[in-house]
C-alpha cells in the first residue's frame, strides 16, 4: 500500500509544470498574465513570470500562498540603445507617438531571454503578440511556446494570421475581413483607424502590429485566447480553422477580489467615497474611467463633463491627472455637480466601484479588462472607444446587445455633450434600453463564475502537460 501511495505522489509532481511567461510592456497586457500567472500555481504550477525591472516592482503584491510558486524575474530593457529614456518601461510611461520605441526596446530583450530560458529550463514558453520572434527563439532552444493572448478571439479574427497582410489602405480595415465567412459587422470605424493607421500598417523602421500577431498565430504551437466559448464560439473556430492548430480558450480571466490594503483603498478618501456610493439609489450611479492610457483632448473632457450634467444622473468619475496636460473640467462644473457626482483624481478601486449596488452603468474605452470587470457584476456598458482594439471589443459587444456605443462622427470621432447625455439615459433608464440592462445581467455568470474559469485553465493545462 505505501509505495502505490509514493508512486501516485511522484506522478503528481512529475505532472507540475514550469511554466514562463512573457507579456508585452502594457498594464493591460501584463495584469491578465499575472492573473493566469495566479491560476496556474493555484494548481501547483512553478511559474517564471518575466518582465521588466520597473513593471516588477509595480505589480499588486502576490497572495501569501502563492509567492513561493510565482517567480518574478526582472530582465533589464536596453534602452539606451534605443534612445528610450530610462523609466519608461511601459506604454503608459511614454506619449503614444514614442511606444514604437518600447517595442524595438523590447525586440532588444531576444538574447538575454533565450540565455535565461536556457539556464531556467521551463516546459512551455506563454509569451505576447510583440515577442513574434518568440517561437522561432524557443524552437532553436527545444521549448515548446503558446501565444497567449489577452484580445479576444474576434480581434484575432479580424487581425487574421496573412504574412504579408492584404490590407495596406485605410479602407480596407472598415469592413469584415475577406476570410470571416460569417455575417458581422466587426471592424473599425474611420477616426479608430485613422489613430492606429500606422501601428495597423507599420511605420518606417518597425514592423506592424498585424504583422507581429500574424507571425505569433503561424508560429507558435498552440494558441491561448482569454475567450470562451458562450462569447465566441464563432471566432474561435474561425482561428482553429485558419491555423489548423489547437486555439484554446482560457477564460475571461475575472481579477479575484483585492487582498488587504491595495494603493490606499482603505484610507479616508475611500471611506468617503463609498459612503457617497451607499447613499445613492440602487442602480442609479453612472461609472465613469477610460484606463490609464486615454489621453482626452479639451473638447472630448467637456462634452464628457457636460454630458454628465445634463443626465441628472449621479456620477463617479476617475479622472487620471496627466502633469503635462493641459485640458481642464469647465468652469463651474465641480461646484454645479457637487454632492451628485465624484470626481476621482487618483488610482480608485474599481472592482469594488462596479461591485457597488449602486452603479447602473458604466461609460468605458471598452479595454477588455474593464469589460471583464463590469460584465461579471452584470452592469450595462457605455461605449466610448480611444485606440487600439477598443473599436472591434466595441462592435461585438454592440452586437451581442450588450452595450451601446456613444453616437459619433464618422471621420474625426467627434461627439456631443446632448449624445453622451442620451446615451446615459437610454442605456440606465429608459424602456428601450432594457435589453442592454439585461443582456448584460445575463453575462454575470459567464464573466463570473470562478467554476468555469477554474475548468478553461484546467483544459489549457491538461493540453500543457499532454504535449
Amino acid at each position: 500500500m505505501g509505495s502505490s501511495k509514493t508512486d501516485t505522489m511522484t506522478e503528481q509532481r512529475d505532472a507540475e509544470l514550469h511554466i514562463a511567461m512573457f507579456p508585452w510592456l502594457a498594464f493591460g497586457h501584463i495584469l491578465p498574465y499575472l492573473e493566469l500567472a495566479k491560476l496556474f500555481a493555484q494548481k501547483g504550477h512553478q511559474i517564471s513570470f518575466i518582465s521588466t525591472p520597473r513593471n516588477i516592482l509595480r505589480l499588486p503584491k502576490l497572495p501569501p500562498n502563492l509567492s513561493s510558486l510565482i517567480n518574478l524575474v526582472k530582465l533589464p530593457l536596453p534602452s539606451s540603445k534605443f534612445n528610450l529614456p530610462n523609466d519608461a518601461e511601459a506604454t503608459s510611461d511614454l506619449p503614444r507617438e514614442e511606444v514604437p520605441l518600447l517595442k524595438r526596446a523590447y525586440d532588444g530583450l531576444q538574447d538575454s531571454l533565450s540565455d535565461l530560458l536556457r539556464s531556467s529550463k521551463p516546459d512551455w514558453l506563454l509569451f505576447d503578440f510583440a515577442a513574434y520572434w518568440a517561437p522561432d527563439m524557443a524552437k532553436d532552444i527545444g521549448l515548446r511556446n503558446a501565444y497567449f493572448s489577452i484580445i479576444t478571439a474576434s480581434t484575432l479574427g479580424y487581425v487574421g494570421a496573412e504574412i504579408p497582410d492584404y490590407r495596406t489602405q485605410l479602407d480596407d480595415f472598415l469592413v469584415p475581413p475577406k476570410w470571416v465567412p460569417f455575417s458581422t459587422k466587426v471592424a473599425l470605424r474611420r477616426f479608430e483607424v485613422l489613430k492606429i493607421f500606422e501601428d495597423l500598417t507599420g511605420y518606417d523602421d518597425d514592423v506592424s502590429v498585424c504583422y507581429r500577431i500574424a507571425k505569433a498565430l503561424r508560429g507558435c504551437d498552440v494558441v491561448a485566447v482569454r475567450s470562451c466559448w458562450e462569447l465566441e464560439s464563432e471566432w474561435l473556430n474561425l482561428m482553429r480553422s485558419i491555423l489548423g492548430k489547437p486555439v484554446l480558450p482560457i477564460g475571461q480571466l475575472p481579477p479575484e477580489p483585492y487582498v488587504g490594503d491595495v494603493d490606499g483603498e482603505n484610507d479616508d478618501s475611500w471611506s468617503s467615497a463609498k459612503e457617497w456610493l451607499d447613499d445613492q439609489p440602487k442602480r442609479s450611479v453612472v461609472y465613469v474611467a477610460f484606463g490609464s492610457e486615454a489621453v482626452l483632448s479639451q473638447d472630448e473632457l467637456t462634452e464628457i463633463a457636460l454630458g454628465l450634467e445634463h443626465s441628472g444622473f449621479p456620477f463617479f468619475w476617475v479622472l487620471r491627472a496627466d502633469p503635462d496636460s493641459s485640458v481642464e473640467l469647465p468652469t463651474g462644473f465641480e461646484d454645479r455637480t457637487r454632492g451628485r457626482g465624484i470626481v476621482w483624481r487618483s488610482w480608485a478601486p474599481q472592482l469594488k466601484i462596479l461591485g457597488h449596488d449602486s452603479v447602473g452603468g458604466f461609460l468605458t474605452h471598452s479595454g477588455w479588462s474593464s469589460v471583464v470587470e463590469a460584465l461579471q457584476f452584470g452592469i450595462p456598458l457605455l461605449l466610448l472607444t480611444f485606440t487600439n482594439d477598443q473599436g472591434v471589443n466595441s462592435r461585438v459587444l454592440e452586437e451581442k446587445m450588450i452595450g451601446y456605443s456613444v453616437p459619433r462622427d464618422e471621420n474625426d470621432g467627434s461627439f456631443t455633450r446632448e449624445s453622451v447625455s442620451e446615451t446615459l439615459k437610454l442605456v440606465v433608464e429608459k424602456e428601450e434600453g432594457k435589453v442592454y440592462r439585461d443582456k448584460a445581467k445575463e453575462m454575470s455568470p459567464i464573466f463570473g463564475d470562478r467554476g468555469a474559469q477554474s475548468k478553461y485553465v484546467d483544459d489549457f493545462l491538461h493540453y500543457l502537460k499532454t504535449h
